[in-house]
């Protein structure tokens, strides 16, 4: 990177001054990445109290304390919890104890290395559509951001209720949308800890595109039961049929529901995130770009792109990890103290409130040289995507479950996007990072897009 050494790309402002009550609220409201104090990228774990103690931890032996040695003791916020509870019920993601570890049991076969290889052709045809239609509109400047939202709900649909399955998918699409808009608006009963019975103003937005969703899966799940139309390798099938083995249980109607929910809104938002990103440092970085297609072209000259040629192309996987390090999608977690205990040598009472900001740990100078430059060059190393200060998916038992689907579908689609097409950023683009339950361009990424002979 010593051509591009001088030049850094688009970083969230983190706060450079203690914030009080009034600070937080409004900086919350802006940009929850704005509460995160700088402090956080040169230090081990930051605390303070606000309403409430809390502790930030950037440290990795924290960090593994909290996510895997202790995950009981520190289980998920109500705060997270009650955002996303009421259109995802207790799923995966929300359930705790006996509840979750049965459920993600019973899971585990759908996203088996296996079974994600299978599916690999709907990513490739999703990938044929997209190039399509890109190419179709070049030469123009295009909002790539939209076109991934698009490329990724037609994966995650196919995958989750099978083609064959009339589903509304326009419908979907857009309480998807609707419902991501309306609980990213952080409230201040949010950040003071309220209980969750205690109405938000969000549920105005949420209430009706929540039940648009609920609604249109329940009707897709009926049909499937009705006609016997349970035994394919989408993921509906396999949850369906499921068993926890430790106890033979199947999931229930609506854990079934809940957790198709769950895959569908966090299976496309978080790989078009990605996916967006990425294009955004190729789009900063043209000499990677040049590169990484140079790559995809010596390896997969014409024909489809399949999960077959990932191992082929380690440099889009490592533009992948590095955009994911720099832009987590899941920027920040929140667990609660159950306990009594001590980390970085700091006292933790229960009920304090534990923050990782997973984007300020993937920027920390203590654990990463040159932590704000894009240099994807540093995951060659395999050693440094295991890193325990490298978290895109969380770490221990409750770590995405969907990791490997969403590395092998970003990689096909950005492989097939630049072996044919170039990207320049559109003058005056200059994305602000900003988490909206997931960390998004505010106002998408306009590129310049050219198709290539």
């Amino acid at each position: 990177m010593d051509h591009d050494c001088h030049r850094i790309p688009v970083k969230a402002q983190l706060a450079t001054q203690p914030l009080g009550i009034a600070g937080i609220v409004t900086a919350a409201r802006r940009n929850v990445l704005e509460i995160i104090p700088e402090l956080a990228t040169r230090q081990p774990m930051v605390s303070g109290k606000v309403f409430r103690r809390w502790h930030m931890v950037m440290d990795p032996d924290g960090l593994r304390h909290i996510l895997r040695d202790r995950v009981d003791d520190y289980p998920k916020s109500e705060v997270a919890k009650g955002v996303v509870r009421p259109a995802i019920g207790n799923s995966l993601f929300v359930a705790e104890g006996s509840d979750w570890l049965r459920q993600r049991r019973t899971a585990a076969g759908a996203f088996t290395s296996r079974a994600i290889r299978r599916i690999g052709p709907v990513m490739t045809a999703a990938a044929e559509r997209l190039v399509s239609r890109v190419k179709s509109a070049a030469p123009a400047t295009l909002d790539m951001c939209e076109e991934f939202t698009a490329a990724t709900f037609e994966v995650i649909s196919d995958v989750t209720f099978g083609d064959g399955v009339g589903m509304q998918r326009d419908l979907v699409n857009r309480a998807i949308s609707s419902y991501l808009a309306g609980a990213a608006r952080a409230s201040v009963l949010d950040i003071i800890g309220a209980p969750a019975w205690i109405p938000r103003l969000r549920t105005l937005v949420t209430d009706p595109a929540v039940r648009d969703m609920k609604r249109i899966a329940e009707q897709v799940i009926a049909q499937r039961a009705a006609n016997s139309e349970n035994d394919g390798d989408d993921l509906h099938s396999l949850l369906a049929n499921g068993l926890d083995p430790e106890t033979g249980r199947p999931m229930t109607r609506t854990e079934l529901r809940n957790n198709l929910l769950t895959f569908i809104v966090a299976g496309h938002e978080t790989t078009t995130l990605a996916l967006t990103w990425s294009l955004y440092l190729l789009a900063f970085d043209q000499q990677i770009q040049d590169q990484a297609r140079r790559e995809v072209r010596t390896m997969i000259s014409s024909g489809r792109l399949s999960a077959a040629d990932i191992s082929r192309l380690p440099t889009i996987r490592q533009i992948v990890l590095e955009s994911m390090r720099l832009y987590p999608p899941a920027a920040l977690l929140l667990r609660t103290s159950r306990v009594q205990d001590e980390i970085c040598g700091r006292e933790v009472r229960p009920g304090d409130m534990m923050m990782l900001p997973i984007y300020a740990l993937h920027r920390n100078i203590c654990y990463w040289d040159n932590p704000d430059g894009f240099e994807p060059q540093r995951f060659a190393d395999s050693k440094t995507a295991n890193s325990p200060a490298y978290l895109p998916f969380g770490a221990g038992p409750r770590a995405c479950i969907g990791s490997g689907f969403a590395m092998q579908e970003a990689i096909i689609l950005l492989a097939a996007l630049i072996r044919d097409l170039h990207f320049m950023l559109a003058p005056g683009q200059q994305p602000e990072p900003v988490m909206v339950l997931t960390l998004r361009p505010r106002k998408g990424i306009r590129f310049n897009v050219a198709p290539l002979g």
